[in-house]
């Protein structure tokens, strides 16, 4: 259940590497020589139990990278809640705005590990960590991937009966029996998951109201570059710097994003045929996206069960 890691025993100049070589699994860490020759203080608590994992983390000043290279070869999906007890905790979570986490006042941090995140303690700090499966997150908070990077502070009963708990289990851990440890730790998650889920439920209507914005937005974008080569996913993923998971859901109800852009051109191709009949056929395929006359007939017939030369002839 418990593992102890400290970087204490090796040689100064090892210190920050060992760090990094530990956490490595899941996080980069930036490693600059002035840290390498001056040494780094680091040690982490580890309680693995049957559905979740505490951690408790004490270190110098020090930076942690997750980024899209790195989620993307490796299967960790879970959320971690970020305790900050001691230090100074900067988190930047949105990088098209460059929008930070700052946790100067010590507060709950909300992570996705299936989002890309630059965290920065640039002070000594203590920060305790839970990391809670994907699946009970997303039982409990509605469009969860939403939390990544939101802390909640303490200004509220539920939210000081939260640093209550953990500031007991930051202090008595070591000391407590087993089973006690274990379901303490267990409360503090469960108290943290309805913090934010009680937080995400009061914001929902103006989240409701922002992605039916931004769904009509990324609509007109799609409906002016439907003559675009380059129009595809991965090209408005790009153009409006959204959470992968989250663009995907917008348009879930269409079959998906693809689905969504192939329909658009079809509908632009239905439009054409009738409206520009001095066009051929497979100039208006290849104007629209598609790759061969052939792949154009075969996509139109299975959207309006017939060809588009038997459809202009309608």
């Amino acid at each position: 259940m418990h593992q102890h890691f400290t970087v204490a025993n090796e040689a100064v100049a090892l210190q920050l590497p060992a760090w990094r070589d530990y956490v490595g699994r899941i996080l980069d860490v930036p490693v600059s020589r002035a840290q390498v020759a001056n040494g780094f203080l680091g040690e982490l608590d580890t309680y693995v139990l049957k559905d979740l994992t505490y951690l408790d983390s004490r270190t110098a000043p020090v930076g942690q990278i997750r980024t899209t290279a790195r989620i993307s070869t490796d299967s960790v999906r879970d959320f971690v809640f970020h305790v900050a007890m001691d230090g100074i905790a900067e988190t930047v979570t949105d990088f098209s705005r460059q929008r930070k986490s700052a946790q100067f006042v010590p507060g709950i941090l909300a992570l996705d590990m299936n989002q890309p995140m630059h965290m920065n303690r640039p002070t000594r700090a203590r920060v305790l960590a839970f990391f809670v499966p994907r699946a009970t997150v997303e039982a409990a908070i509605p469009d969860a991937e939403s939390i990544h990077g939101r802390v909640v502070t303490y200004t509220s009963p539920l939210t000081r009966l939260i640093l209550d708990h953990v500031t007991a289990l930051c202090h008595r851990l070591p000391a407590m029996p087993e089973a006690e440890a274990e379901r303490t730790i267990r409360n503090c998650a469960h108290l943290i998951i309805a913090a934010f889920g009680k937080q995400s439920r009061l914001a929902g209507n103006a989240r409701a109201a922002a992605r039916a914005a931004m769904l009509e937005r990324v609509q007109r974008y799609v409906q002016a570059n439907l003559h675009q080569d380059g129009l595809s996913p991965e090209s408005i993923l790009q153009a409006f710097q959204l959470p992968r998971p989250t663009l995907y859901r917008m348009f879930e109800h269409e079959g998906g994003l693809g689905a969504y852009i192939r329909n658009c051109r079809l509908q632009a191709a239905a439009d054409d045929l009738v409206r520009l009949a001095h066009i051929g056929i497979a100039e208006i395929g290849y104007g629209l996206g598609f790759n061969s006359a052939s792949d154009f007939t075969r996509a139109f017939r299975r959207a309006y069960g017939m060809s588009p030369t038997d459809f202009r002839g309608v």
